[in-house]
Protein backbone atom coordinates (compact mmCIF):
# COMPACT_ATOMS: atom_id res chain seq x y z
CA UNK A 1 0.00 0.00 0.00
CA UNK A 2 1.15 3.54 -0.67
CA UNK A 3 2.43 5.43 2.34
CA UNK A 4 2.92 9.00 3.48
CA UNK A 5 5.61 10.06 5.94
CA UNK A 6 5.33 13.34 7.83
CA UNK A 7 8.33 14.78 9.66
CA UNK A 8 7.05 17.49 11.97
CA UNK A 9 8.55 19.64 13.26
CA UNK A 10 11.82 19.98 11.40
CA UNK A 11 14.09 21.04 14.23
CA UNK A 12 16.82 23.64 14.57
CA UNK A 13 15.13 25.91 12.05
CA UNK A 14 14.09 29.49 12.83
CA UNK A 15 10.32 29.01 12.87
CA UNK A 16 8.30 25.93 12.06
CA UNK A 17 8.55 23.48 9.18
CA UNK A 18 7.78 19.92 8.24
CA UNK A 19 8.70 17.38 5.59
CA UNK A 20 6.24 15.10 3.80
CA UNK A 21 7.42 12.03 1.93
CA UNK A 22 5.08 10.00 -0.27
CA UNK A 23 5.84 6.37 -1.17
CA UNK A 24 4.14 4.14 -3.74
CA UNK A 25 2.95 0.58 -3.28
CA UNK A 26 6.52 -0.71 -3.61
CA UNK A 27 7.72 1.70 -0.92
CA UNK A 28 9.58 3.84 -3.45
CA UNK A 29 9.73 7.59 -2.78
CA UNK A 30 7.63 9.42 -5.37
CA UNK A 31 7.36 12.91 -3.82
CA UNK A 32 9.06 14.92 -1.07
CA UNK A 33 8.35 18.43 0.12
CA UNK A 34 9.90 20.73 2.70
CA UNK A 35 6.99 22.83 3.99
CA UNK A 36 7.49 26.14 5.81
CA UNK A 37 4.21 26.47 7.66
CA UNK A 38 4.80 29.65 9.67
CA UNK A 39 3.87 33.10 8.36
CA UNK A 40 6.07 35.94 9.63
CA UNK A 41 4.73 38.98 7.75
CA UNK A 42 7.64 41.40 8.25
CA UNK A 43 7.23 42.80 4.75
CA UNK A 44 3.73 43.95 5.70
CA UNK A 45 3.86 45.10 9.28
CA UNK A 46 6.85 47.43 8.84
CA UNK A 47 4.80 49.37 6.30
CA UNK A 48 3.86 52.73 7.76
CA UNK A 49 6.89 52.87 10.03
CA UNK A 50 9.49 55.66 9.64
CA UNK A 51 12.23 54.41 7.33
CA UNK A 52 15.02 54.99 9.87
CA UNK A 53 13.48 52.36 12.15
CA UNK A 54 13.97 49.57 9.60
CA UNK A 55 17.50 48.43 10.60
CA UNK A 56 16.35 47.88 14.18
CA UNK A 57 12.93 46.42 13.33
CA UNK A 58 13.81 43.89 10.63
CA UNK A 59 16.66 42.30 12.58
CA UNK A 60 13.95 40.83 14.84
CA UNK A 61 13.44 38.33 12.04
CA UNK A 62 16.21 36.30 13.63
CA UNK A 63 18.10 36.03 16.90
CA UNK A 64 20.89 34.04 15.25
CA UNK A 65 21.85 36.39 12.41
CA UNK A 66 20.32 39.79 13.27
CA UNK A 67 23.46 41.60 12.11
CA UNK A 68 22.82 40.48 8.54
CA UNK A 69 19.31 41.98 8.46
CA UNK A 70 20.52 45.06 10.36
CA UNK A 71 23.22 45.77 7.76
CA UNK A 72 21.16 44.86 4.68
CA UNK A 73 18.45 47.29 5.77
CA UNK A 74 21.03 50.00 6.56
CA UNK A 75 22.59 49.58 3.12
CA UNK A 76 19.19 49.99 1.45
CA UNK A 77 18.55 53.13 3.49
CA UNK A 78 22.00 54.49 2.58
CA UNK A 79 20.64 54.70 -0.95
CA UNK A 80 17.45 56.40 0.21
CA UNK A 81 19.33 59.08 2.19
CA UNK A 82 21.49 59.79 -0.85
CA UNK A 83 24.75 58.17 0.21
CA UNK A 84 24.88 54.69 -1.27
CA UNK A 85 27.28 51.88 -0.41
CA UNK A 86 30.15 53.37 -2.39
CA UNK A 87 30.00 56.74 -0.66
CA UNK A 88 29.70 56.10 3.06
CA UNK A 89 32.73 57.15 5.08
CA UNK A 90 35.72 54.80 5.48
CA UNK A 91 35.09 54.64 9.23
CA UNK A 92 31.45 53.69 8.73
CA UNK A 93 32.19 51.02 6.16
CA UNK A 94 35.03 49.44 8.14
CA UNK A 95 33.05 49.39 11.38
CA UNK A 96 30.16 47.74 9.57
CA UNK A 97 32.52 45.23 8.02
CA UNK A 98 34.04 44.45 11.42
CA UNK A 99 30.55 43.89 12.80
CA UNK A 100 29.70 41.62 9.88
CA UNK A 101 32.87 39.53 10.08
CA UNK A 102 32.24 39.10 13.79
CA UNK A 103 28.76 37.86 12.88
CA UNK A 104 30.18 35.38 10.34
CA UNK A 105 32.77 34.11 12.79
CA UNK A 106 30.31 33.45 15.62
CA UNK A 107 27.55 32.05 13.40
CA UNK A 108 29.79 29.64 11.50
CA UNK A 109 31.43 28.52 14.76
CA UNK A 110 28.04 27.90 16.35
CA UNK A 111 26.89 25.85 13.39
CA UNK A 112 29.97 23.66 13.09
CA UNK A 113 30.81 22.99 16.73
CA UNK A 114 27.33 22.90 18.27
CA UNK A 115 25.12 21.53 15.51
CA UNK A 116 27.26 19.65 12.99
CA UNK A 117 30.06 18.13 15.05
CA UNK A 118 27.81 15.61 16.87
CA UNK A 119 26.92 14.00 13.53
CA UNK A 120 30.55 13.95 12.41
CA UNK A 121 32.04 12.75 15.69
CA UNK A 122 29.41 10.17 16.64
CA UNK A 123 27.76 9.33 13.30
CA UNK A 124 24.40 10.08 11.71
CA UNK A 125 23.03 6.79 13.05
CA UNK A 126 24.30 7.28 16.62
CA UNK A 127 21.94 7.18 19.57
CA UNK A 128 20.32 10.64 19.81
CA UNK A 129 21.02 10.62 23.53
CA UNK A 130 24.70 10.75 22.55
CA UNK A 131 24.45 12.85 19.40
CA UNK A 132 24.40 16.31 20.99
CA UNK A 133 26.76 19.06 22.07
CA UNK A 134 26.77 17.96 25.72
CA UNK A 135 28.25 14.60 24.76
CA UNK A 136 30.77 16.41 22.54
CA UNK A 137 31.80 18.38 25.62
CA UNK A 138 32.18 15.19 27.64
CA UNK A 139 34.25 13.26 25.12
CA UNK A 140 36.00 16.11 23.29
CA UNK A 141 36.37 18.76 25.98
CA UNK A 142 39.01 20.86 24.23
CA UNK A 143 36.96 20.95 21.03
CA UNK A 144 33.82 22.00 22.88
CA UNK A 145 35.63 24.77 24.76
CA UNK A 146 37.11 25.94 21.49
CA UNK A 147 33.67 26.21 19.90
CA UNK A 148 32.25 28.15 22.84
CA UNK A 149 35.20 30.56 22.94
CA UNK A 150 35.10 31.17 19.18
CA UNK A 151 31.44 32.07 19.33
CA UNK A 152 32.05 34.27 22.38
CA UNK A 153 34.79 36.16 20.54
CA UNK A 154 32.53 36.84 17.56
CA UNK A 155 29.70 37.97 19.83
CA UNK A 156 31.99 40.41 21.62
CA UNK A 157 33.09 41.88 18.28
CA UNK A 158 29.39 42.45 17.53
CA UNK A 159 28.84 44.05 20.93
CA UNK A 160 31.75 46.45 20.41
CA UNK A 161 30.51 47.53 16.97
CA UNK A 162 26.71 47.30 17.27
CA UNK A 163 26.25 48.15 20.96
CA UNK A 164 24.71 44.77 21.89
CA UNK A 165 25.50 41.15 21.09
CA UNK A 166 21.97 40.64 19.77
CA UNK A 167 19.75 43.26 18.11
CA UNK A 168 22.20 46.14 18.27
CA UNK A 169 21.84 49.64 16.85
CA UNK A 170 25.29 50.39 15.39
CA UNK A 171 24.33 50.86 11.73
CA UNK A 172 22.07 53.79 10.85
CA UNK A 173 21.04 55.30 7.50
CA UNK A 174 24.16 56.85 6.01
CA UNK A 175 26.69 55.35 8.41
CA UNK A 176 27.15 54.25 12.02
CA UNK A 177 26.60 55.70 15.50
CA UNK A 178 29.95 54.80 17.11
CA UNK A 179 33.57 54.03 16.40
CA UNK A 180 35.80 51.61 18.28
CA UNK A 181 37.75 52.65 21.37
CA UNK A 182 41.47 51.93 21.67
CA UNK A 183 40.70 49.73 24.69
CA UNK A 184 38.26 47.63 22.65
CA UNK A 185 40.75 47.32 19.84
CA UNK A 186 43.59 46.15 22.08
CA UNK A 187 41.31 43.70 23.89
CA UNK A 188 40.69 41.85 20.64
CA UNK A 189 44.24 42.11 19.34
CA UNK A 190 46.22 41.11 22.42
CA UNK A 191 43.51 40.32 24.95
CA UNK A 192 43.51 37.72 27.66
CA UNK A 193 44.18 34.24 26.31
CA UNK A 194 42.31 32.70 24.54
CA UNK A 195 40.08 35.62 23.53
CA UNK A 196 42.38 37.32 21.04
CA UNK A 197 42.31 37.27 17.28
CA UNK A 198 45.53 35.29 16.79
CA UNK A 199 44.12 32.42 18.85
CA UNK A 200 40.92 32.57 16.81
CA UNK A 201 42.91 32.22 13.58
CA UNK A 202 44.74 29.21 15.02
CA UNK A 203 41.51 27.57 16.14
CA UNK A 204 39.85 28.24 12.77
CA UNK A 205 42.75 26.45 11.09
CA UNK A 206 42.35 23.58 13.55
CA UNK A 207 38.65 23.23 12.74
CA UNK A 208 39.53 22.99 9.06
CA UNK A 209 42.10 20.30 9.79
CA UNK A 210 39.50 18.38 11.78
CA UNK A 211 37.03 18.45 8.90
CA UNK A 212 39.60 17.53 6.27
CA UNK A 213 40.79 14.59 8.38
CA UNK A 214 37.19 13.43 8.79
CA UNK A 215 36.67 13.82 5.04
CA UNK A 216 39.61 11.52 4.28
CA UNK A 217 38.15 8.82 6.53
CA UNK A 218 34.54 9.26 5.39
CA UNK A 219 34.92 10.23 1.76
CA UNK A 220 31.79 8.47 0.52
CA UNK A 221 29.51 10.22 3.01
CA UNK A 222 30.97 13.70 2.55
CA UNK A 223 31.19 13.49 -1.24
CA UNK A 224 27.96 11.68 -2.12
CA UNK A 225 25.39 12.58 0.52
CA UNK A 226 22.77 14.84 -1.16
CA UNK A 227 24.97 15.57 -4.17
CA UNK A 228 23.17 17.14 -7.14
CA UNK A 229 23.91 19.66 -9.93
CA UNK A 230 23.02 23.28 -9.18
CA UNK A 231 23.61 26.85 -10.24
CA UNK A 232 25.18 29.13 -7.62
CA UNK A 233 24.68 32.83 -6.81
CA UNK A 234 26.43 35.33 -4.54
CA UNK A 235 27.95 38.74 -4.17
CA UNK A 236 31.53 39.10 -5.37
CA UNK A 237 33.82 42.10 -5.22
CA UNK A 238 34.13 43.91 -8.53
CA UNK A 239 37.50 42.23 -9.11
CA UNK A 240 35.99 38.80 -8.45
CA UNK A 241 37.17 38.42 -4.84
CA UNK A 242 35.04 36.92 -2.09
CA UNK A 243 33.26 39.81 -0.36
CA UNK A 244 30.46 39.35 2.15
CA UNK A 245 29.63 43.06 2.61
CA UNK A 246 29.44 44.69 -0.83
CA UNK A 247 29.90 43.93 -4.50
CA UNK A 248 28.01 42.81 -7.58
CA UNK A 249 25.78 39.78 -8.16
CA UNK A 250 27.36 36.86 -9.99
CA UNK A 251 25.79 33.49 -10.79
CA UNK A 252 27.35 30.44 -12.42
CA UNK A 253 25.80 27.25 -13.72
CA UNK A 254 26.79 23.76 -12.66
CA UNK A 255 29.72 23.81 -15.10
CA UNK A 256 31.00 27.19 -13.94
CA UNK A 257 29.71 29.28 -16.85
CA UNK A 258 28.50 32.74 -15.85
CA UNK A 259 24.74 33.16 -16.09
CA UNK A 260 24.62 36.48 -14.22
CA UNK A 261 27.51 38.69 -15.23
CA UNK A 262 28.39 40.82 -12.18
CA UNK A 263 25.25 42.94 -12.17
CA UNK A 264 24.41 45.95 -9.98
CA UNK A 265 22.12 44.67 -7.24
CA UNK A 266 19.98 47.80 -7.42
CA UNK A 267 18.63 46.15 -10.59
CA UNK A 268 18.01 42.72 -9.04
CA UNK A 269 14.32 42.68 -10.04
CA UNK A 270 15.36 42.67 -13.70
CA UNK A 271 17.07 39.33 -13.13
CA UNK A 272 15.42 37.55 -10.19
CA UNK A 273 11.76 36.66 -9.70
CA UNK A 274 9.87 34.68 -7.07
CA UNK A 275 6.98 32.24 -7.24
CA UNK A 276 4.71 30.93 -4.52
CA UNK A 277 3.38 27.43 -3.98
CA UNK A 278 0.31 26.38 -2.06
CA UNK A 279 2.14 24.07 0.34
CA UNK A 280 4.68 26.55 1.77
CA UNK A 281 4.81 30.10 3.08
CA UNK A 282 8.37 30.36 1.77
CA UNK A 283 8.79 31.74 -1.73
CA UNK A 284 10.80 30.11 -4.52
CA UNK A 285 13.26 32.53 -6.22
CA UNK A 286 14.61 31.91 -9.71
CA UNK A 287 16.56 33.63 -12.48
CA UNK A 288 14.16 35.20 -14.97
CA UNK A 289 16.36 34.30 -17.94
CA UNK A 290 16.06 30.57 -17.17
CA UNK A 291 12.49 30.45 -15.89
CA UNK A 292 11.03 28.94 -12.75
CA UNK A 293 11.80 25.33 -13.73
CA UNK A 294 15.53 25.69 -14.48
CA UNK A 295 16.40 29.05 -12.90
CA UNK A 296 16.70 28.02 -9.24
CA UNK A 297 20.09 28.37 -7.58
CA UNK A 298 22.04 27.72 -4.37
CA UNK A 299 23.40 30.43 -2.05
CA UNK A 300 25.63 30.27 1.02
CA UNK A 301 29.23 29.20 1.73
CA UNK A 302 29.39 26.65 -1.09
CA UNK A 303 27.94 29.09 -3.60
CA UNK A 304 30.29 31.88 -2.54
CA UNK A 305 33.34 29.69 -3.08
CA UNK A 306 31.93 28.53 -6.41
CA UNK A 307 31.33 32.04 -7.74
CA UNK A 308 34.36 33.99 -6.50
CA UNK A 309 37.78 33.98 -8.18
CA UNK A 310 39.88 34.28 -5.03
CA UNK A 311 39.81 35.07 -1.30
CA UNK A 312 41.66 38.26 -0.32
CA UNK A 313 43.36 36.91 2.83
CA UNK A 314 46.42 34.62 2.60
CA UNK A 315 45.51 31.68 4.85
CA UNK A 316 41.97 31.35 3.54
CA UNK A 317 43.21 31.74 -0.04
CA UNK A 318 45.54 28.78 0.45
CA UNK A 319 42.62 26.68 1.70
CA UNK A 320 40.45 27.95 -1.15
CA UNK A 321 42.99 26.69 -3.68
CA UNK A 322 42.86 23.22 -2.09
CA UNK A 323 39.05 23.36 -2.09
CA UNK A 324 38.81 24.33 -5.76
CA UNK A 325 41.42 21.80 -6.81
CA UNK A 326 39.28 19.02 -5.36
CA UNK A 327 36.77 19.54 -8.21
CA UNK A 328 39.40 20.57 -10.78
CA UNK A 329 38.21 24.17 -10.67
CA UNK A 330 34.60 23.29 -11.46
CA UNK A 331 31.73 24.26 -9.13
CA UNK A 332 31.38 21.98 -6.13
CA UNK A 333 27.87 20.48 -5.91
CA UNK A 334 28.34 18.29 -2.83
CA UNK A 335 25.97 19.38 -0.06
CA UNK A 336 28.21 18.17 2.77
CA UNK A 337 31.03 20.31 1.38
CA UNK A 338 28.99 23.26 2.67
CA UNK A 339 30.75 22.55 5.97
CA UNK A 340 34.19 22.68 4.32
CA UNK A 341 33.36 25.98 2.64
CA UNK A 342 31.89 27.34 5.88
CA UNK A 343 35.12 26.65 7.76
CA UNK A 344 37.22 28.33 5.08
CA UNK A 345 35.01 31.38 5.51
CA UNK A 346 35.46 31.17 9.28
CA UNK A 347 39.22 31.40 8.80
CA UNK A 348 38.77 34.28 6.34
CA UNK A 349 36.55 36.12 8.84
CA UNK A 350 39.21 35.81 11.56
CA UNK A 351 41.88 37.14 9.19
CA UNK A 352 39.66 40.05 8.17
CA UNK A 353 38.88 40.88 11.80
CA UNK A 354 42.60 41.16 12.48
CA UNK A 355 43.13 43.31 9.38
CA UNK A 356 40.29 45.66 10.34
CA UNK A 357 41.46 45.92 13.96
CA UNK A 358 44.81 47.14 12.65
CA UNK A 359 43.13 49.84 10.53
CA UNK A 360 43.21 53.32 12.16
CA UNK A 361 39.91 54.29 10.52
CA UNK A 362 37.93 52.21 13.01
CA UNK A 363 39.08 54.46 15.88
CA UNK A 364 38.07 57.83 14.51
CA UNK A 365 36.61 59.50 11.47
CA UNK A 366 33.34 60.65 9.97
CA UNK A 367 30.45 58.51 11.20
CA UNK A 368 27.46 59.63 9.09
CA UNK A 369 26.97 61.18 5.67
CA UNK A 370 23.83 62.50 3.99
CA UNK A 371 23.01 63.37 0.40
CA UNK A 372 19.98 64.00 -1.76
CA UNK A 373 17.17 61.80 -0.55
CA UNK A 374 15.38 59.43 -2.91
CA UNK A 375 12.37 57.22 -2.35
CA UNK A 376 13.73 53.74 -3.06
CA UNK A 377 16.79 51.64 -2.28
CA UNK A 378 18.10 48.08 -2.31
CA UNK A 379 20.57 46.63 0.18
CA UNK A 380 22.37 43.37 -0.50
CA UNK A 381 24.69 41.49 1.79
CA UNK A 382 26.02 37.97 2.24
CA UNK A 383 24.52 36.56 5.42
CA UNK A 384 26.26 33.49 6.86
CA UNK A 385 23.57 31.38 5.20
CA UNK A 386 23.67 33.16 1.83
CA UNK A 387 22.66 36.19 -0.19
CA UNK A 388 20.17 38.49 1.55
CA UNK A 389 18.04 41.10 -0.28
CA UNK A 390 16.36 44.08 1.39
CA UNK A 391 14.34 46.48 -0.80
CA UNK A 392 12.38 49.48 0.50
CA UNK A 393 10.32 52.32 -0.92
CA UNK A 394 9.14 55.30 1.16
CA UNK A 395 6.40 57.90 0.75
CA UNK A 396 6.45 61.69 1.11
CA UNK A 397 6.03 61.35 4.90
CA UNK A 398 9.18 59.22 5.22
CA UNK A 399 7.13 56.11 5.93
CA UNK A 400 7.93 52.73 4.44
CA UNK A 401 5.25 51.92 1.87
CA UNK A 402 6.85 48.83 0.30
CA UNK A 403 9.30 46.23 1.56
CA UNK A 404 10.57 43.15 -0.23
CA UNK A 405 12.92 40.75 1.57
CA UNK A 406 14.49 37.68 0.00
CA UNK A 407 16.29 35.93 2.83
CA UNK A 408 19.07 33.40 2.46
CA UNK A 409 16.94 30.40 3.39
CA UNK A 410 14.35 31.45 0.82
CA UNK A 411 17.02 31.48 -1.87
CA UNK A 412 17.94 27.93 -0.81
CA UNK A 413 14.35 26.70 -0.83
CA UNK A 414 14.59 24.59 -3.98
CA UNK A 415 18.08 23.19 -3.20
CA UNK A 416 16.93 22.11 0.25
CA UNK A 417 13.93 20.39 -1.30
CA UNK A 418 16.25 18.63 -3.77
CA UNK A 419 18.52 17.50 -0.94
CA UNK A 420 15.59 16.13 1.06
CA UNK A 421 14.37 14.21 -1.97
CA UNK A 422 17.76 12.61 -2.64
CA UNK A 423 18.30 11.58 0.96
CA UNK A 424 14.76 10.25 1.33
CA UNK A 425 15.18 8.08 -1.76
CA UNK A 426 18.57 6.89 -0.63
CA UNK A 427 17.52 5.96 2.89
CA UNK A 428 13.83 5.08 2.57
CA UNK A 429 13.26 3.42 -0.80
CA UNK A 430 12.05 -0.09 -0.16
CA UNK A 431 11.91 0.34 3.63
CA UNK A 432 8.81 -0.56 5.63
CA UNK A 433 10.00 0.55 9.07
CA UNK A 434 11.17 3.98 10.14
CA UNK A 435 14.44 4.25 12.01
CA UNK A 436 15.84 7.18 13.96
CA UNK A 437 18.78 7.18 11.56
CA UNK A 438 16.39 7.93 8.71
CA UNK A 439 15.02 10.90 10.64
CA UNK A 440 18.45 12.30 11.26
CA UNK A 441 19.59 11.68 7.68
CA UNK A 442 16.79 13.94 6.43
CA UNK A 443 17.68 16.57 9.02
CA UNK A 444 21.36 16.27 8.17
CA UNK A 445 20.55 17.20 4.56
CA UNK A 446 18.60 20.27 5.68
CA UNK A 447 21.19 21.16 8.33
CA UNK A 448 23.96 21.40 5.73
CA UNK A 449 22.27 24.58 4.50
CA UNK A 450 22.17 26.05 8.04
CA UNK A 451 18.64 27.41 7.52
CA UNK A 452 18.24 30.21 10.10
CA UNK A 453 18.61 27.91 13.06
CA UNK A 454 16.79 28.45 16.31
CA UNK A 455 19.17 26.43 18.42
CA UNK A 456 17.85 27.59 21.80
CA UNK A 457 14.45 26.05 21.13
CA UNK A 458 15.40 22.43 21.83
CA UNK A 459 17.62 21.61 24.80
CA UNK A 460 20.74 19.48 24.67
CA UNK A 461 20.63 19.22 20.91
CA UNK A 462 17.59 16.93 21.03
CA UNK A 463 15.47 16.65 17.93
CA UNK A 464 11.77 16.29 18.84
CA UNK A 465 11.14 15.01 15.35
CA UNK A 466 8.18 12.80 14.53
CA UNK A 467 7.48 10.75 11.43
CA UNK A 468 4.06 9.23 10.97
CA UNK A 469 3.63 6.38 8.47
CA UNK A 470 0.23 6.14 6.78
CA UNK A 471 -1.17 3.57 4.40
CA UNK A 472 -2.98 4.54 1.21
CA UNK A 473 -6.23 4.90 3.20
CA UNK A 474 -4.57 7.50 5.48
CA UNK A 475 -4.57 5.04 8.38
CA UNK A 476 -1.65 5.35 10.80
CA UNK A 477 0.47 2.18 10.72
CA UNK A 478 3.68 3.38 12.43
CA UNK A 479 4.92 6.38 14.42
CA UNK A 480 8.54 7.09 15.25
CA UNK A 481 9.67 9.85 17.58
CA UNK A 482 13.25 10.86 18.25
CA UNK A 483 13.83 11.30 21.97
Amino acid sequence: MGQKLTIEPVTRVEGHGKVTIHLDDENQVVQTRLHIVEFRGFERFIQGRPYWEAPVLVQRLCGICPVSHHLAAAKALDVIVGVGPDNISPTAEKMRRLMHYGQFFQSHSLHFFHLVSPDLLFGIDADPAKRNVIEVAREFKDLAVQGVMMRKFGQEIIEATAGKKIHGTGAIPGGINKSLSIEEKMKFLIGKDPLNVDQMITWAQGALDLFKDYHKKNKNLIDNFAKFPSSHLSLVRKDGALDIYHGVIRAVDTEGNKILHDIDYQDYLDYIAEEVKSWSYMKFPYLRSLGNKEGWYTVGPLARLNTCDFIPTPLAQKEFEIFRAYTNGKPNNMSMHMHWARLIETLHAAEMIKELLDDPDILEGELVRKGNKTIEGVGLIEAPRGTLFHHYRINKDDQIEMANLIVSTTNNNTPMNRAVELVAKSYMNGQEKITEGMLNAVETAIRAYDPCLSCATHALGKMPLEITLYNSNDEVIDIKRSE
